[in-house]
């Protein structure tokens, strides 16, 4: 299809084989994957065909995309062990997926998947058996033309940027580092995926939000750092409810009752929006002064005004993200910690670092599924 001219970009997890180079010019690779057998793990009859090595194959029959490199890797395994695998090779138009249904419907007994497919369908078929490794590692990559430099340039350079940026990480563990966690909150009513509910306080949060102007969604990724959604929650220093609120904090944004849902985000909301305005008046940057916002909410404003405080004493730029965290992580040196112009003393202050960065993940990903009623992020 691609060498005919009907499309230019094979946007597919493809196995970087020798054969398949003499077609195709591959991208760089996105990741590392092995192939394993899929078959179902519960049936009455599971002890007599469940497969454990691959010397169990022997006489089975396996379920494969036509011309794949599945085919290749059976054949190579019935060499070296000297087996007999049943090899049947579907139409080359058929889909991965489709054959995984067949397995978990109990249609057809064993197929090949690439791991990291095979763990996502195990979200959806738990019933299935991924454990059985049948290659090494293999790199993984999309894949142009082999007469379509200039867009493998281009393409090699889009994903070189875009693995970098924050969005890529969360999808790539919503969907393959936390497939379990997934599917929880897929079946949860308060999923993403169903009826753009995130938690029994939603209304709560965009209330709030929307009285200090933020997209709700944001506040929510937010509460969901401080408290995981649960309420009444109290941690170790003190802090309370879904906000985490330390009692002098409730106490100044005008929260009477900290387990009270409601007064507990509004002070919350209250308390970010005030270190909005601290920041506003120094940091342009929309990005660079939520990261403040976020990770003085986490570790106390002083913190954060130290860590600017020796980028200009030590004459770099006060103003970039990469500077303040330099300097926060170095807050824990004495050398920094007791600069004179530090006020706040020792800091161990990588949480607030991942603290920032794990909401704006959070932001992106409730961004691509829940719709927002109120005023996005300044």
């Amino acid at each position: 299809m691609l060498n005919a001219g009907e499309g230019d970009i094979l946007a597919f997890p493809l196995t970087i084989t020798t054969e398949r180079k003499d077609w195709v010019s591959f991208t760089e690779p996105l990741f590392e994957s092995h192939q394993v057998l899929v078959q179902r793990s519960n049936d009455q009859d599971s002890v007599s065909n469940l497969v454990t090595q691959l010397n169990d194959l022997n006489l089975k029959s396996v379920h494969v995309l036509k011309r794949s490199s599945f085919v290749t890797r059976l054949e190579q395994i019935e060499n070296k062990l000297n087996i007999d695998i049943q090899i049947i090779q579907d139409s080359a138009n058929a889909a991965t997926e489709s054959l995984i249904q067949q397995v978990a419907e109990g249609k057809i007994d064993y197929t090949i998947t690439d791991e990291i497919i095979g763990r996502v369908n195990k979200v959806y078929y738990p019933e299935l058996d991924v454990s059985v490794p049948i290659s090494d590692a293999e790199q993984i990559a999309w894949a142009v033309r082999k007469n379509s430099p200039m867009l493998l340039k281009e393409l090699n350079s889009w994903m070189n940027k875009t693995k970098r940026e924050s969005t890529f990480m969360v999808i790539y563990n919503r969907y393959f580092n936390s497939p379990r966690t997934a599917y929880k909150r897929g079946t949860s009513q308060y999923a993403t995926i169903n009826g753009n509910r995130l938690s029994a306080y939603d209304e709560i949060i965009k209330n709030a939000a929307n009285k200090i102007g933020w997209d709700w969604r944001l506040l929510a990724a937010i509460v969901f750092e401080e408290s995981k959604f649960i309420n009444k929650q109290e941690s170790w220093a003190g802090a309370r409810g879904l906000m985490q609120l330390m009692p002098a904090t409730a106490q100044r944004f005008r929260a009477s009752n900290p387990d009270d849902p409601a007064q507990n985000i509004m002070a919350g909301a209250r308390f970010l929006k005030s270190l909005e305005k601290q920041w506003e008046k120094s940091v342009a940057d929309s990005t660079t002064r939520m990261k403040l916002v976020f990770a003085s909410y986490n570790v106390g404003l002083s913190h954060l005004i130290d860590a600017r405080k020796l980028a200009i004493h030590f004459k770099e730029n006060p103003n970039d993200w990469e500077i303040i965290e330099k300097y926060l992580l170095l807050k824990s040196e004495p050398k920094y910690y007791k600069n004179p112009v530090v006020l706040a003393g020792y800091c161990k202050c990588e949480e607030p670092i991942r603290y920032a960065q794990r909401v704006l993940d959070r932001y992106e990903e409730y961004k691509a599924h829940l719709t927002n009623h109120g005023s996005d992020i300044k």
